[in-house]
């Protein structure tokens, strides 16, 4: 990762397995440990700004949240495994569960003009640069 990238973007320490009762439940019976994991996500640099990557198969726009509070960053949600009634998993490899990913945003990130998409279980999430200040005169009165 360039300097610029790490000047940018710094992430939050790693999540860990967790009690159910540390995560708000619906009411209906769930296992005794549910698991939030980071899922992996490449950064890179554009010309007008930085633009955020991750595969997140088995998402839906209904399972994902993007926050922007306090100059941070916060991608969380759920992968869940739909199957049909009469299938059985025999092997699985992608993570299924809960998801959570911060990164504090620098000051040269335009927070009011981030946006993101999801295609096919890939979210990207572009984080344009704020406008420099611009050189201006100042009138002095006397």
């Amino acid at each position: 990762m360039s300097n610029e990238l790490t000047r940018t973007m710094t992430e939050t320490p790693q999540s860990v397995p967790v009690p159910v009762a540390a995560i708000p439940q619906p009411q209906q019976p769930q296992p005794l440990e549910r698991y939030v994991f980071n899922p992996q996500i490449d950064i890179f640099e554009m010309p007008d700004g930085l633009m955020l990557r991750a595969d997140l198969p088995g998402v839906t726009l209904d399972t994902l949240e993007l926050q922007v509070q306090n100059n941070k960053l916060t991608l969380f949600g759920r992968v869940e495994t739909v199957l049909p009634p009469e299938a059985r998993l025999l092997h699985q490899e992608y993570h299924e569960g809960d998801f959570l990913r911060s990164f504090i945003l620098s000051d040269n990130v335009d927070h009011e003009r981030i946006s993101a998409k999801l295609t096919n279980g890939v979210l990207e999430v572009f984080l344009p640069h704020a406008p420099k200040a611009q050189p201006r005169k100042i009138q002095v009165s006397g």
